[in-house]
């Protein structure tokens, strides 16, 4: 599942990772080894991740507000991927 990083207002495209890695784990490592080679280069903006074509779980967000705290007070998330058959 493709990780597609775009500028909310314009539509613009940031980045484009992971074409083909659908394990969640590899692509956190992915997104957050691109978040700390991108540090402070981007500017403050709101960012958005396209949804894949033809999802069939839900999802959630972790919104940036959330995240800021969640750094601040040194805390982690672990993430869990269940299979389709449960």
């Amino acid at each position: 599942m493709p990780i597609n990083i775009y500028i909310k207002n314009s539509g613009e495209s940031v980045d484009w990772l992971c074409d083909e890695v659908w394990d969640l784990p590899t692509q956190m490592d992915i997104l957050e080894t691109w978040l700390l080679n991108k540090d402070r280069t981007l500017e403050p903006s709101e960012y958005g991740f396209a949804i894949r074509k033809n999802a069939t779980d839900g999802g959630g967000v972790l919104t940036s507000k959330s995240m800021a705290i969640m750094g601040e007070i040194g805390m982690d998330v672990y993430f869990s991927e269940y299979s389709s058959s449960q």
